[in-house]
């Protein structure tokens, strides 16, 4: 059984500004979902499911989705803050979405092999693809078996300013935790580094494993999932910025003993349009990598 691409692109990019999943980085106007979907399709991926708000459902429709006519199977699900199970109901004032494994979450009926999770507006790398799908495509037998690829945090950053990072911790292989930091950056000298939650400085190995939001799942997470997200909704329903991440569900499994998380290595080099001057630097890196052969002339 092939895997599924699950992609995650019913977020607005706040720091750069409009719809980054549209904007056209590749030399005939590819967006990084082009790139994604030709990586996972050659990586061996046999469907892929985006997750969209309804608003700009036709956009997506036309400007993404007809490209891939032919080439693989598509779904679309939807986001919506008041989707929620049943019992609760959103408050009235809310506007924030409820996070990315909210988003996870309406996929449940439409997928139901091993799937890969990634963000829409994050280039990932072919490598980094092939192991993943690699992972997926063994066989398992128990729930929880799941997998997440660890970028390397050196090949993860930008020169424009700081990047939030889930940095990991491991253990025997598989992930033992993932700290938030909000702020990693190059200092004076070159080093990476990031300010603790006690107010030091620390730095970071550039060889540290990273989550980039490269997640690998059997369905059965979908059920875990739900149960958490109730347990998130009764603490935090009424509070107006809570968000219900993917991390957050993945370390209450971890500890509970219910799920381990295989992380694997690739040595892709991530990037993206995290700030609006990053967007010339990824115009140049596309145009070298169709340059160098890596990429044919037209993706489609």
């Amino acid at each position: 059984m092939k895997p599924t691409l699950f992609v995650l692109a019913a977020g607005m990019g706040s720091r750069y500004g409009g719809l980054k999943q549209l904007d056209g980085l590749g030399p005939h106007g590819e967006t990084i979902m082009d790139y994604s979907i030709y990586d996972a399709i050659h990586a061996g991926f046999g469907k892929i499911v985006f997750v969209i708000r309804k608003d700009f459902e036709q956009d997506f429709r036309e400007k993404i989705l007809s490209k891939y006519e032919g080439h693989i199977p598509v779904e679309v699900v939807f986001q919506s803050i008041t989707d929620l199970p049943e019992g609760y109901t959103c408050p009235e004032d809310r506007t924030k979405p409820w996070g990315t494994n909210h988003a996870v979450l309406m996929g449940k009926n439409a997928i139901k092999e091993p799937f890969a999770v990634i963000n829409a507006d994050d280039f990932y790398g072919r490598n980094a693809f092939e192991v993943i799908a690699k992972e997926l495509s063994r066989p398992r037998d128990r729930k929880g078996d799941y997998c997440m690829v660890g970028f390397r945090v050196g090949n993860t950053m930008t020169e424009n300013g700081s990047v939030a990072r889930g940095v990991c911790s491991t253990k025997e292989g598989n992930l033992a935790s993932v700290v938030e930091r909000t702020a990693i950056s190059y200092d004076k000298d070159g080093r990476i580094v990031f300010t603790d939650e006690n107010g030091v400085e620390q730095t970071l190995d550039p060889t540290t494993p990273v989550s980039m939001n490269l997640w690998g799942f059997t369905p059965d997470y979908f059920d875990y999932s739900e149960r958490e997200f109730r347990r998130f909704l009764d603490r935090d329903l009424n509070t107006p910025k809570s968000e219900f991440f993917i991390p957050l569900a993945i370390d209450t499994l971890i500890k509970s003993g219910e799920a381990t998380v295989k992380v694997l290595d690739t040595d892709s080099k991530w990037f993206g349009v995290t700030y609006a001057a990053d967007r010339p630097g990824v115009v140049e890196k596309f145009a070298q990598l169709h340059a160098d052969g890596t990429y044919p002339e037209k993706l489609f």
